[in-house]
């Protein structure tokens, strides 16, 4: 088992691995980790690591055929404001894959990466709970 320490990594089939690291450093705040495009790069935010598979690499090779379609999988990544991030993120003309959902844990709304890979952007509900005590 992987040590808690280390980035939790998940991977991304991509078409072209240049356009989806511009995508999610440009967009979502991930910073670049390593590349070796076209076939691979991964990039991280936080603890996560996404990798950035292209056709070329060997993740993308051994993906049965039946299994490399998009699927409702998806990151999920939690923003302060999504309001802000939605009017952010429209004004550099993406568009989103789904209408803004609220919760009782929260409202979210789905993008697509160049690729079709789903991100969730999530803000979480305001908690409300017993007022702090006093002296």
């Amino acid at each position: 088992m992987t040590p808690s320490d280390q980035y939790a990594s998940v991977r991304y089939l991509v078409d072209d691995v240049q356009a989806a690291v511009d995508f999610y450093t440009t967009h979502l705040g991930f910073t670049l980790n390593t590349s070796a495009a076209p076939a691979f790069a991964d990039v991280v935010r936080g603890p996560l690591r996404l990798l950035l598979s292209g056709p070329a690499s060997s993740g993308a090779r051994a993906t049965p055929g039946d299994a490399a379609a998009s699927g409702r999988n998806r990151i999920h990544l939690i923003v302060d404001d999504l309001d802000t991030e939605i009017g952010r993120l429209r004004g550099a003309g993406l568009s989103f894959r789904s209408d803004l959902v609220s919760g009782p844990g929260g409202r979210q709304i789905l993008l697509a990466d160049p690729a079709g890979n789903l991100i969730e952007l999530f803000q979480p509900a305001q908690r409300t709970g017993p007022a702090p005590a006093t002296s």
